[in-house]
C-alpha cells in the first residue's frame, strides 16, 4: 500500500513549488506548524551534501481537534507532513503523507472517517499546486 500522495513537477523552481505547496494547504485550511530544512540539517550535523529537501509539518486544527478528540494518543502521529524534494532534472516531488495508511494500526473507526477526510483534502492540496 501506498504511504504518500505524490506528484511531480518537471523542471520546476524548488522555491516556487514550496510556496505553491503552502498556498494550496492555506487554501485547504492547513497551516504550516513546523518546517524541517533536511538539507541544511544533514551539511550542518553531519557535513553531507543532499539536494534540497523540505519537510512541511501541516496541520488542519478542527481536524487534529476531532482526531485527539476520538483518539487522544494520535498526537503522536501528528502533524500530517507533507516534503517537497528536489529528485534530479530540475525535477521537484510533493509527498504528503497518507494519513489513512499511517493510521491503519490504530483500530478506531471515528478516527479512520476522520482520516479518510483528511486524505481527501491532502490529495487535493497536491493536485492543486
Amino acid at each position: 500500500m501506498a504511504y504518500t500522495i505524490d506528484r511531480i513537477f518537471s523542471s520546476a523552481d524548488f522555491d516556487e513549488v514550496v510556496e505553491r505547496t503552502r498556498t494550496a494547504l492555506g487554501d485547504q485550511g492547513f497551516g504550516v506548524l513546523t518546517e524541517i530544512d533536511v538539507k541544511a540539517t544533514m551539511k550542518k550535523k553531519i557535513d553531507e551534501d543532499m539536494d534540497n529537501y523540505l519537510i512541511l509539518g501541516a496541520c488542519n486544527p478542527k481536524l487534529a481537534w476531532g482526531a485527539i478528540g476520538v483518539e487522544p494518543k494520535v498526537g503522536s502521529m501528528l502533524p500530517c507532513n507533507v516534503i517537497v524534494r528536489s529528485i534530479g532534472n530540475g525535477d521537484v516531488e510533493v509527498s504528503a503523507v497518507d494519513p489513512q495508511a499511517s493510521m491503519q494500526g490504530i483500530d478506531n473507526q471515528q478516527l479512520g472517517e476522520i482520516a479518510g477526510q483528511v486524505k481527501g483534502m491532502l490529495k487535493t492540496v497536491v493536485g492543486n499546486i
